[in-house]
């Protein structure tokens, strides 16, 4: 049974939006991971209460795939980038982009549907949604600890 047709009208009846849904085994056991987010975040009472909710749901509608945990989270500071709208999301912040050609690191500037566009130290580069293999936001924690000690 597909645990996402039962969550998500959960998650988005709280104004949330389902990032990303998995089904897996850590350390011995199932793990029933959901990734919700909002603008400007998530605090850990919603994340509770959208456990609880999402939970009890689960259980009405019968999600019986054996022993499980459910486990809600946020995407975090540095998170995974898969969709058009994940990519959105990320314009102005620093990414890391690996396609088939390589790996690119820079300013997201621009993203639309099918493309997106990188300021790198060396040049501005425009990728393609589908070259892309894997994408995520990064921090430059050596620029935000400078910041912090003025």
């Amino acid at each position: 049974m597909d645990a996402e047709p039962l969550v998500r009208p959960v998650i988005e009846g709280e104004g949330l939006e389902l990032v990303d849904v998995t089904f897996g085994r850590e350390s011995g056991r199932s793990i029933l991971r959901l990734t919700v987010d909002k603008e400007g975040g998530v605090d850990l009472d919603t994340i509770s209460q959208i456990s609880q909710k999402v939970s009890r749901r689960l259980d009405l509608e019968g999600f019986e795939p054996g022993p499980y945990a459910l486990e809600v989270t946020t995407p975090g500071i540095e998170r995974h980038l898969r969709r058009p709208q994940d990519f959105r999301r990320a314009v102005g912040q620093r990414v890391r982009v690996r396609t088939g050609e390589g790996v690119l690191e820079g300013e997201l500037r621009a993203a639309e549907d099918d493309e997106i566009r990188i300021a790198a130290p060396d040049d501005e580069h425009r990728v393609a949604i589908g070259e892309v293999a894997a994408a995520k936001t990064v921090v430059d924690w050596d620029a935000e600890l400078k910041g912090r000690e003025r």
